[in-house]
């Protein structure tokens, strides 16, 4: 595999069981701090909330023809965020970096946000190498052993297009 075998692709309903399968996983459960959902509460949030947003840009991770794991971005509030899941298999292999590059190229919206478990060092680190910086904001602290990260256009990043 060489990351040059990375793709996206939009989301196809098969493509829902690797994702579960993959959110299982103990030691990404461990490294998250996410808590999993059972399957079918995991289903209609993947159907409902995810899939179903129309302001949503959801894409599958392929790698050589497998699916590697989902990137995501929505709406919260006013910001923008970004988020991705790897099965264990494609960790550390460059796939992470690449699916985010290959994704920014499509999500263009400035700033953007990203938040992950502190003591999830990889996905600090791959966001960082990726353009993203920490962010500290007092009016709006994140859930504690959690970090804010930002990617921006320039120094003071561009404003964020209208809500659709």
């Amino acid at each position: 595999m060489t990351t040059d075998d990375v793709r996206l692709r939009p989301v196809q309903d098969g493509d829902l069981e690797f994702f579960l399968a993959y959110e299982h996983d103990p030691e990404a459960v461990r490294r998250s701090g996410f808590t999993p959902r059972p399957r079918e509460a995991f289903l209609r949030h993947w159907r409902e909330r995810v899939l179903g947003n129309p302001s949503g840009l959801v894409r599958t991770v392929v790698v050589a023809g497998e699916v590697a794991g989902s990137i995501v971005a929505w709406w919260e509030g006013e910001r923008r965020f970004t988020g991705y899941w790897l099965g264990r298999a494609y960790w550390g292999r460059g796939v992470g970096s690449r699916a985010l590059a290959l994704f920014l190229r499509e999500e263009t919206v400035r700033p953007l946000f990203a938040d992950t478990s502190a003591e999830n060092t990889a996905s600090v680190r791959l966001l960082e190498r990726s353009g993203f910086v920490r962010y500290d904001d007092p009016e709006h602290p994140v859930d504690e052993g959690y970090v804010l990260l930002v990617l921006r256009d320039g120094a003071t990043g561009a404003p964020a297009p209208p809500r659709p």
